[in-house]
C-alpha cells in the first residue's frame, strides 16, 4: 500500500476515534506527502475539512453524516462517483487532489474491519 494511502487509513482510524491530535498528526504527515501545487492544495482542503467537520459534529457535512449512519452501500456509490469525478479530464487539479482525497478516505473507511455502527 502506498504510504499516502497508509497515512489516510491512519488518520481516518484517528478520527473515527475523536482523537484530534492524533488526527493532526496524521494530517500534517499527509500534507508532508503532497506537492504544494493546485493538486495539493485540493487534496489538503479536503482532509482539514474531514477533520473540521468531525471535530464540530457538524450534521450538514457528508463525512459526519456517513460516520453517524454507515452505509456500505451508499459509500461504494459515493467512491464510484468521485472517482469517476477525479479522472475527468475537464476538471482542474484542485478539483482533482480535492476528489483523490475523497476516494482514498472512502476506500479506507470501506477497508476497516469493522464500520462504526451507528449511534
Amino acid at each position: 500500500m502506498p504510504a499516502r494511502e497508509m497515512r489516510m487509513e491512519m488518520f481516518l482510524r484517528a478520527l473515527l476515534r475523536r482523537d484530534f491530535d492524533k488526527a493532526k498528526s496524521h494530517l500534517d504527515k499527509l500534507a508532508k506527502l503532497v506537492k504544494e501545487d493546485e493538486w495539493g492544495r485540493g487534496y489538503l482542503k479536503a482532509i482539514s475539512g474531514f477533520m473540521s467537520a468531525i471535530k464540530d459534529n457538524d450534521p450538514d457535512s457528508l463525512i459526519v453524516r456517513l460516520i453517524n449512519d454507515p452505509n456500505p452501500e451508499e459509500i461504494k456509490k459515493l467512491l464510484e462517483q468521485f472517482e469517476e469525478i477525479k479522472n475527468q479530464e475537464f476538471r482542474d487539479d484542485y478539483e482533482r487532489g480535492y476528489y483523490t482525497a475523497w476516494v482514498e478516505l472512502l476506500q479506507a473507511y470501506l477497508s476497516q474491519a469493522r464500520l462504526p455502527l451507528k449511534r
